[in-house]
């Protein structure tokens, strides 16, 4: 802990912030955890909890994950986006607060238009007018990072405008800083959370990086445009990078009702139908097929788009996803292992399963064999292998596994449990906006298609002949490997280097343990050196002379030595 004292101060530029931070804990019920990590001292300069608010009856009564969800509100953007991107990472914290994050809407203030309107007169170097016929100033809607505004170009095309708060970079830098002292202190004080909280703070780091960078939303749109440019019933913004960068992104206004908005009367039941199609179709296609998806396809970013229908068996819909924010990808070897996932669980293969769990997570391959993870991935291929592709919930498999991953406090990568979200996510949609759609069948060639890219004729041909070119060039290369380990044998030049794991903390445990074997003996030589003075001292009669002197000297010592020893072992 004392290690830390420094970093903290050092790190924690707005000590002002950081006041606010542990008041606002302390008035949602968390003063234990603010005096465990010795924040009233270090944070408020000595000061104690006396005279900050005190969390009243009502508030103490709450779950935790809601006190938690509430304080997280309270302390403004930073935290409300931090809590909206943790709800969709059940692997990093525990269920209850992810479900609890998940309630969390920005319900953010917009930046009002005095003070939005020099700022976007800035970002365009105060040729606004070059750009836009007419800007509306007043935004319609806002986030914890960005807010939109209605615009028109010099050509009359009505479109958005999306503006990154002014300032925001530098407010989530600062608390993303406070943050991360904050979670290292916690880490080091309390071993077993179950969940990292400096790997909590680091994903929030690299997602909101991400999403502060307009230009990247920009590209990701015209990605996933091209990739569906051969399916009519998907659309997408078009995006004007003449007009766009890395602080505002201008986007074509999209004419539809958003899914969110709709009543019970506003599509029929033909419509219905085909808007669960198009967006499970559109999904699953992202995931499986293209590797790269919008992670995030709730109905408030779904726009509907009706159109004049070209015959009697065509409803005239068209989906278009928004807000490419958050997104995700699949590289091709975790597309297998997801087949392999599926294949093995169907065959009720339970070497192949487990595999498939320790390639996806970080799981050591030796803790594969502990018999109660064995036993529970046995029980969730027993519930699924009864089911045929043709029967198989893919959102049921992943979400159970899942499950599974959780108890065992296995984390996946993020770009799995994004893809597992978007899965459920539209699966959801879809028995909200049409619950009688046989959303299964609908998605079954797309699930065949991911476990025959796996198991297939022409992808184990594939594989074995990439298995006998990479056995080919290995014996190519073996004697010349040969040669040149026996010249390094023979000039004595092999060094074999082995490294230990895990005998760090038996190491920092003898020191210690020497260190206060060795403070005790000084101790307790300079205790009985002090009284041979002393004795010594009063056998040679008359006032206390230069053997008195030292007896006190080492006396002293022995008690200097005896206070540091306490100070240091209160600190660890």
């Amino acid at each position: 802990m004392a290690r830390r004292i420094p970093n903290l101060r050092r790190t924690i530029r707005n000590i002002k912030r950081g006041q606010e931070i542990v008041a606002v804990m302390v008035n949602y019920g968390f003063t234990d955890i603010v005096q465990e990590l010795a924040l009233d001292r270090l944070i408020l300069h000595g000061k104690r909890l006396v005279g900050l608010d005190k969390p009243g009856e009502e508030i103490i009564r709450q779950p935790q994950a809601v006190r938690l969800r509430q304080a997280m509100e309270n302390l403004g953007p930073t935290f409300i986006k931090m809590a909206q991107i943790l709800s969709t990472r059940p692997d990093l914290i525990p269920e209850s607060w992810a479900h609890e994050f998940a309630k969390l809407q920005s319900g953010v203030p917009p930046v009002p238009a005095e003070t939005i309107r020099p700022y976007i007169e800035s970002i365009y170097d105060g040729r606004l007018d070059d750009h836009f016929e007419s800007v509306d100033f007043e935004s319609f809607a806002a986030a914890s990072i960005a807010q939109a505004h209605n615009a028109v170009l010099k050509d009359g095309t009505r479109v958005i405008l999306k503006v990154l708060r002014p300032g925001v970079r530098r407010t989530l830098e600062a608390d993303i800083e406070i943050l991360r002292a904050l979670a290292e202190i916690a880490e080091a004080r309390f071993a077993d959370m179950g969940y990292s909280p400096v790997q909590i703070v680091e994903q929030f780091e690299r997602q909101v990086l991400r999403e502060l960078d307009l230009a990247l939303e920009q590209r990701s749109i015209r990605r996933m445009s091209d990739l569906f440019s051969d399916n009519k019933k998907m659309c997408f913004p078009r995006t004007y990078p003449e007009h766009s960068g890395k602080q505002i992104l201008c986007l074509e206004k999209i004419d539809g009702v958003l899914l969110s908005d709709a009543g019970d009367d506003t599509f029929t039941h033909e419509e219905r139908r085909e808007i669960v199609a198009i967006g499970s179709d559109a999904v699953f296609r992202q995931c499986f097929d293209f590797g790269f998806f919008h992670a995030d396809p709730h109905p408030g970013n779904i726009f509907v788009i009706r159109d004049t229908p070209t015959d009697e068996n065509d409803p005239g819909i068209r989906l278009c996803f928004i807000d490419y924010g958050m997104t995700g990808h699949i590289d091709p070897h975790t597309a297998e292992l997801l087949a392999d996932l599926v294949h093995g669980t169907i065959n009720g293969d339970l070497a192949r399963v487990i595999a498939a769990v320790v390639e996806l997570t970080d799981m050591p391959p030796i803790a594969s064999a502990d018999r109660g993870f064995r036993a529970d991935v046995w029980e969730f291929i027993s519930r699924f292998q009864t089911e045929s592709l043709a029967q198989l919930e893919m959102g049921s498999l992943l979400n159970e596994f899942f499950a599974k991953l959780r108890r065992h406090k296995l984390r996946c990568p993020s770009d799995i449990v994004y893809l597992i979200k978007a899965v459920t996510t539209i699966e959801g949609v879809g028995e909200q906006v049409c619950p009688d759609f046989d959303l299964v069948s609908h998605v079954r060639p797309h699930i065949e298609k991911l476990v025959k890219s796996r198991y297939g004729f022409r992808a184990i041909r594939r594989r074995l002949q990439t298995t006998s070119l990479g056995y080919a060039e290995l014996l190519e290369s073996l004697p010349g490997e040969l040669q040149t380990i026996s010249k390094m044998v023979r000039h004595e030049q092999l060094i074999v280097q082995l490294k230990h794991q895990g005998l760090d903390d038996v190491t920092s445990e003898i020191e210690r343990a020497s260190r206060n074997i060795s403070l005790a003996l000084i101790s307790s030589a300079l205790l009985v050196c002090g009284s041979i003075f002393f004795l010594a001292d009063a056998a040679a009669g008359g006032s206390p002379g230069v053997l008195f002197a030292g007896g006190v000297i080492a006396m002293a010592i022995a008690v200097c030595i005896a206070f540091y020893w306490l100070v240091t072992r209160s600190w660890n």
